[in-house]
């Protein structure tokens, strides 16, 4: 009995034939509400509503009655039957008890919580879970320090991966403070050098796994006073043939690393490198397949005084595939623009390829001839060569071509199989989206015959052109598709091109299998101004866009409230261009009468961000949600290399008259 009371692990003494209960201070938490009524009274009445259950009282009656130890590896106490809802889970063992002859007075029962180790196994289960639905490497990281900053108990998690002559890490710490726009942002990936000593980097280049129980294991390499502070630290790399990384876990008290623990942290490790393996083999494929894509779409459009032109093209489901959509403009010899959209049936590297064929075919027989229906004719030929040259008969294209005669203020339309163009007018009261009526045709190749059509196309008005992805969902009439385009396309607050590609890929509600293209030209009321800046990846490169802007905005006399937000907007862009591509970045100022558009175009890859830019640069994702409270449109765009930010501001009424003002 000594020894039970004196005893920190829980302990029950269980003494005669009836085997009354006596305890410990730690088995009187275990039964909770129990104490003190169980106390002194016999098991079986102590604990009635479980006695009868299996490894209960007939296990403590067997070890009374013969003496045989007995040991239950997972065991839920009875009070949590009335305790919570995630039951604690014990290992407990029973031996006999016996006086000084040899005979056998009691049982004594020594109980382990195993909850936490049970508990974390879950979540392992977990883990393995939400890593098998990460596709990058971005995904892999955010899911990774999310679990083991949170499974672990963790006050620090990082995860670093090779990057062929250096090394990448991300981190993250208790309490780091993250919204939900930093969660859909990349994560903020610091550059190491190839010869780092940092643990993280010394685990992933060897291969082996340490364990720091107590001591300073970041002394040296720390990135700041949260690096500083941690006192254990264990490192583990990642076991992948096609990556090499590791993964870190930190406290800033002493552990000493129990084999369960080794064992949990291994086997976290071995998921984390597992899924690495697929993001890093997605990412190749991925990488691909959309610069092929977008290597043969055209890197810039044309930049005219009149006619502003937007473009948007996203990859469908399947982001490992080239798609077959495709758009272009390009100036013809009479002064006209030509404008085209199409599609050629197929998610593969020989769709793509013929897609490029027939871009370039399409752009060659306009430069000779640019009407419309002759540019398609000569394309049906084209495509049904193809056909006969490749042996298929399933060679499928659909197109439709336009020329827009700006001094005439007509547009002339030909169609073959494609769906029907959009017109957004500008009324004076308020705007209406109407569909072109073109002449049918058959998709490409087939023998068809191309009609054209012709239809006013005035100042204020908006020529949208746009693939099937846009208006065709899964177990839904065409129709429904086409009306809810028409109705964004009227609902949206002005015409620019750019926010209709943007409002027209997101008219339909549901997601699509279908690569989505959109090309939309605006012919403006008056001139626009434009001007740029390239932003260079230094620390410094936020202020000095934002001098630039003010004094640029300032001269063209744009309302120092559209001032002020846009300059605001403008450097949480290139603040995150900067931290989440490394690279320069390309800022686009256009000024209507009726808005104020900014561009940031980034060029590089992800995680390239100096150690100086990461300490510089900290806006993160809450300026996505401060642009989207200050414009009154936003976007990205996708391009040949990189991506692009946009955001729109409308101008007041009473806002600067830039018609007399030179474009360009």
């Amino acid at each position: 009995m000594d020894v039970v009371l004196a005893s920190p692990v829980p302990m029950a003494l269980l003494l005669g034939d009836d085997l009354v209960v006596f305890y410990n201070d730690g088995y009187a938490e275990l039964i909770g509400d129990r104490h003190p009524h169980a106390l002194g009274r016999p098991a079986a009445e102590a604990f009635a509503e479980v006695w009868r259950d299996p490894g209960a009282g007939e296990a403590l009656e067997r070890v009374y009655r013969h003496g045989e130890p007995f040991l239950q590896r997972e065991a839920v106490l009875p009070a949590d039957r009335q305790g919570p809802a995630e039951p604690a889970v014990f290992t407990r063992g029973h031996c006999a008890v016996r006086d000084s002859t040899g005979r056998i007075v009691g049982v004594l029962t020594v109980s382990a919580q195993t909850t936490q180790l049970t508990q974390q196994l879950q979540s392992l289960s977990d883990f393995a879970a939400a890593l098998s639905g990460t596709l990058t490497l971005d995904d892999v990281a955010r899911v990774t320090l999310r679990y083991c900053l949170h499974s672990f108990d963790a006050d620090r998690v990082s995860f670093a991966v090779d990057e062929g002559s250096a090394w990448r890490l991300v981190r993250r710490i208790r309490g780091e403070l993250l919204d939900e726009a930093d969660e859909r942002l990349p994560p903020l990936w610091r550059r190491m050098s190839a010869e780092s000593a940092l643990p993280a980097v010394v685990s992933a280049r060897s291969g082996v796994a340490s364990f720091t129980a107590d001591g300073q294991p970041l002394r040296g390499v720390a990135a700041d006073r949260h690096d500083e502070k941690i006192r254990a630290l264990a490192a583990l790399p990642l076991r992948t043939s096609v990556v090499r990384g590791s993964l870190t876990i930190g406290y800033r008290e002493p552990r000493p690393w129990s084999p369960a623990e080794r064992a949990l942290l291994a086997a976290s490790a071995e998921l984390v490198g597992q899924a690495a393996e697929r993001a890093r083999r997605f990412e190749t494929q991925h990488g691909t397949a959309q610069m092929l894509q977008r290597s043969m779409l055209p890197e810039r459009l044309p930049d005219l005084p009149r006619l502003r032109i937007a473009a948007r093209y996203d990859p469908g489901v399947d982001g490992n595939a080239a798609g077959g959509d495709f758009y272009d403009a390009f100036l013809l010899p009479t002064g006209a623009l030509g404008v085209v959209l199409g599609d050629v049936a197929g998610h593969d590297l020989q769709a793509a390829a013929r897609m490029g064929q027939v871009r370039a075919a399409l752009r060659a027989l306009a430069l000779v001839d640019p009407r419309p229906d002759a540019v398609l004719d000569g394309l049906d030929r084209l495509v049904a060569s193809l056909g006969v040259a490749c042996g298929t008969q399933e060679l499928f294209v659909t197109v439709v071509f336009g020329v827009i005669d700006a001094d005439r203020e007509l547009v002339t339309l030909a169609s073959a199989g494609h769906p029907a163009p959009l017109i957004r007018r500008a009324g004076p009261d308020a705007a209406v989206a109407e569909f072109v009526d073109v002449p049918p045709a058959p998709p490409l190749g087939l023998g068809g015959r191309a009609r054209t059509v012709t239809v006013p196309f005035r100042p204020g008005d908006t020529l949208l052109l746009y693939s099937d992805g846009v208006v065709e969902r899964r177990w839904q009439d065409v129709a429904a598709g086409m009306a809810g385009l028409g109705a964004a396309v009227t609902g949206a607050a002005g015409g620019d091109p750019r926010a209709l590609c943007a409002v027209a890929t997101a008219a339909v509600p549901g997601a699509t299998e279908d690569d989505v293209a959109v090309l939309a030209v605006e012919y403006a009321v008056r001139p626009s101004r434009s001007a740029s800046m390239e932003v260079p990846a230094e620390p410094t490169a936020p202020s000095r866009v934002r001098h630039w802007m003010t004094a640029q905005l300032t001269e063209w006399q744009v309302p120092e409230a559209v001032i002020g937000a846009a300059v605001l907007c403008t450097s949480e862009l290139t603040t995150n261009a900067l931290l989440h591509a490394g690279t320069a970045a390309r800022v686009e100022v256009d000024l209507s009468a009726e808005r104020l558009l900014v561009s940031v175009a980034d060029s590089g890859t992800r995680g390239q961000v100096t150690r100086a830019q990461t300490d510089t640069l900290s806006s993160r994702g809450r300026g996505l949600g401060l642009i989207e409270e200050l414009s009154d449109a936003w976007g990205t765009d996708p391009t040949v290399r990189g991506s692009t930010v946009w955001f729109e501001i409308l101008i007041p009424a009473d806002g600067p008259r830039v018609g007399d003002a030179p474009a360009g």
